[in-house]
């Protein structure tokens, strides 16, 4: 039953105390309140980095030239590594694992693309129809490449998102012809590819690009996916790419830099593994904070008991119980716990909710302002599971009482005559 005049007694020991009370409920409340911040902000950085790795398959590998950095059977180092259509053919007929895999030859920046009065300069990407599912980009309206339009040397393009818009407004583009350097292509389809630069992009079939923009047999990168490989399976792939590259350009094996190597799904399992240890370590920061406000709880506590001897020695002389005394305590500790675990929650979920609103309005009015790159998204939508919130203010609320359990059992004990004669 609620006792009305044991709550009026504890507010009236609150407001006696003003700063002692302000002090414990502020070390309470900045535990949880530093719980959901660090939660919150882990949670938003993992969000962003997992976005950035939904614009490509998670089992993608891709592989691109470079300048190579040793010496190798008489050949000089700083040479060039350039790949060509039959590094391609040979990576697709001679390494087992693959299950999709494309040629990319790029026209980057510079390249005049115009419908009607409107115009940009845009990242032309001649690819092959399986270069969708390594990229792991979405139709919006139309269709992607097929088999047909790189075996006739079409003259079709699929635009990404940010160049329909540019150029088409909110007008529908299927079917409409573009002009690349004045050469005119039909638009089939529109994608979208998750970060802003890579909707900056037209893709183009890779046969008929070679062949339209002089590009001969030149390829810019080659990328593969590994199907259900383990990381451990995709690291072999990866490794017989690089032996087999290694012998048909003739550089040394274990040269890094002679060959450029992005291997997503070893990224994205590191990545995985680097925040387990981030939660880890949050968690433990967190944990930690909220001891030291409970045990800051606790302190006060005993602080509370001491200078409130004598009025407890005269309780129990006419005639409260041991149970009545370890009550007003307790109830003392649970209600500074629970009025600023709840403050703190209430606080770190706000900011949370604040900071998710303006970086999703940073997010929408960015503009494009790149061809060929662009920013990656660093921090996503920081949010902190309800439930777990609770949880821990729940948790900070038992913690509480038990922290005013020990000096409430040692109130119980003190005898009316030693307390009488207490200074």
């Amino acid at each position: 039953m609620f006792d009305i005049d044991k709550w009026q007694e504890i507010f009236a020991t609150l407001g006696k105390n003003k700063l002692r009370t302000f002090l414990t409920s502020f070390s309470v409340a900045w535990g949880i309140w530093l719980l959901i911040i660090l939660l919150g902000s882990g949670n938003g950085l993992q969000n962003a980095v997992m976005q950035n790795f939904e614009s490509n398959a998670k089992n993608a590998i891709w592989i691109w030239g470079g300048k190579t950095s040793i010496e190798h059977k008489g050949l000089s180092k700083d040479r060039q590594i350039s790949f060509t259509n039959k590094d391609y053919e040979i990576i697709r007929d001679q390494i087992a694992g693959i299950d999709n895999i494309s040629p990319q030859f790029n026209i980057w920046g510079g390249t005049s693309v115009s419908y009607k009065n409107e115009f940009g300069n845009f990242t032309v990407q001649c690819v092959l129809p399986e270069h969708q599912p390594i990229e792991g980009s979405k139709i919006l309206q139309g269709r992607y490449l097929n088999k047909i339009d790189i075996n006739k040397n079409r003259k079709v393009v699929v635009l990404g998102e940010e160049v329909h818009k540019s150029l088409f407004k909110a007008k529908n583009a299927i079917g409409e012809y573009i002009k690349i350097n004045n050469i005119p292509f039909k638009v089939i389809g529109v994608y979208s590819d998750g970060n802003g630069w890579q909707n900056r992009r037209v893709v183009l079939p890779f046969t008929a690009a070679q062949k339209i923009f002089n590009g001969g047999v030149r390829v810019s990168r080659i990328g593969v996916t590994t199907g259900d490989a383990t990381p451990e399976e995709s690291q072999i792939i990866e490794d017989k790419i690089r032996k087999k590259l290694a012998a048909l350009h003739s550089f040394n094996v274990e040269d890094r830099s002679a060959l450029g190597i992005r291997n997503t799904l070893q990224k994205f399992d590191q990545t995985q593994k680097v925040f387990l240890g981030i939660k880890i370590f949050i968690w433990f920061i967190g944990i930690g904070t909220l001891i030291a406000g409970i045990v800051g709880v606790s302190n006060i506590m005993l602080i509370v008991v001491k200078d409130r001897t004598r009025e407890i020695g005269v309780r129990k002389a006419i005639g409260a119980t041991p149970y009545s005394v370890v009550s007003l305590i307790i109830s003392e500790a649970v209600f500074i716990t629970t009025l600023a675990g709840y403050f703190g929650m209430v606080l770190g979920i706000a900011i949370m909710e604040g900071i998710d609103f303006l970086v999703d309005q940073s997010i929408a009015n960015a503009p494009a302002t790149t061809d060929s790159g662009g920013q990656p998204i660093i921090f996503l939508n920081p949010n902190v599971d309800i439930g777990i919130a609770v949880g821990a203010t729940i948790l900070l609320i038992v913690c509480g009482a038990l922290a005013g359990l020990i000096p409430a059992i040692r109130a119980s004990k003190i005898k009316p005559i030693e307390a009488l004669k207490y200074e």
